[in-house]
């Protein structure tokens, strides 16, 4: 069949608009509820995913009185198009997705941040940098582009936590390799995007303070902490409190590193 992509080739894309890929070629997933089937049980990583749970993704409290026939039909319309590269069963009264011939972008994306995280905890930076680039590099876009809202709603959040946390280790192994000047515009971007994102602020700091701007580095201090108290009415955390010291003291320099 025209749509169906051949074993051994295809990419699924959720970091972004849900897609799949086959050499280079769009095969087409139609109709929000099918992307969103599709979505969730590529996200479930092989396990099965109940009627209950597909149901609630896909029309939330709205679920029409035909829903087991429509769950079953969007699910035969999958098979079709993903033919051998994808094997989607039925499992009592769930619905289980196994990848069988090509990559799924959140599954190569978990493992290589997970690989970088690693290396970093190691004390490995040259190893953990290009691994956390190579796991952002998978991003495309906004997380399930194309899905449900219920959908966005219970995976997005820990999707883009996933992505903002290999962000910060990729800077701080980047930092730890005396990249420090080349962070700087980044990290003045990233602090006005996430300003309640501790571990940002100081990095900024860090980077500031090795390109010699340490008046800088203390008023990002003093901002954060202005961000903290009247926003969330806490105190600075331990990684900005002790980057704080850290500059009054003279201790973020690379020989500290």
């Amino acid at each position: 069949m025209g749509d169906t992509v051949e074993f051994g080739t295809v990419e699924f894309s959720v970091l972004g608009p849900v897609r799949v890929i086959s050499k280079g070629r769009e095969i087409p997933v139609p109709g929000r509820k099918q992307r969103t089937m599709l979505a969730a049980l590529l996200l479930a990583g092989g396990r099965p995913l109940s009627d209950d749970r597909l149901t609630a993704v896909m029309w939330g409290g709205r679920a029409p009185a035909t829903v087991g026939a429509q769950l079953c039909t969007y699910a035969s319309r999958l098979r079709t198009r993903l033919g051998p590269a994808a094997e989607l069963r039925r499992v009592g009264s769930s619905y289980r997705l196994g990848v069988t011939g090509g990559l799924v972008d959140a599954a190569e994306f978990d493992r290589l941040a997970r690989a970088g995280h690693e290396a970093l905890r190691a004390g490995r930076p040259e190893v953990a940098a290009p691994l956390l680039r190579s796991a952002l590099g998978l991003w495309r876009g906004p997380a399930l582009d194309g899905v449900t809202q219920q959908l966005k709603d219970a995976e997005v959040p820990q999707l883009d936590e996933a992505r903002t946390s290999a962000l910060e280790s990729r800077i701080e192994a980047e930092l730890a390799l005396g990249e420090h000047h080349g962070l700087v515009p980044e990290l003045t971007g990233l602090v006005a995007r996430y300003p309640l994102r501790e571990r940002l602020r100081a990095q900024w700091m860090t980077a500031l303070y090795r390109c010699e701007r340490q008046a800088e580095a203390l008023a990002a201090y003093q901002e954060g902490r202005r961000i903290l108290v009247e926003e969330l009415g806490v105190d600075p955390g331990p990684a900005l409190t002790a980057a704080h010291h850290a500059v009054l003291q003279g201790r973020l320099g690379l020989e500290a590193v």
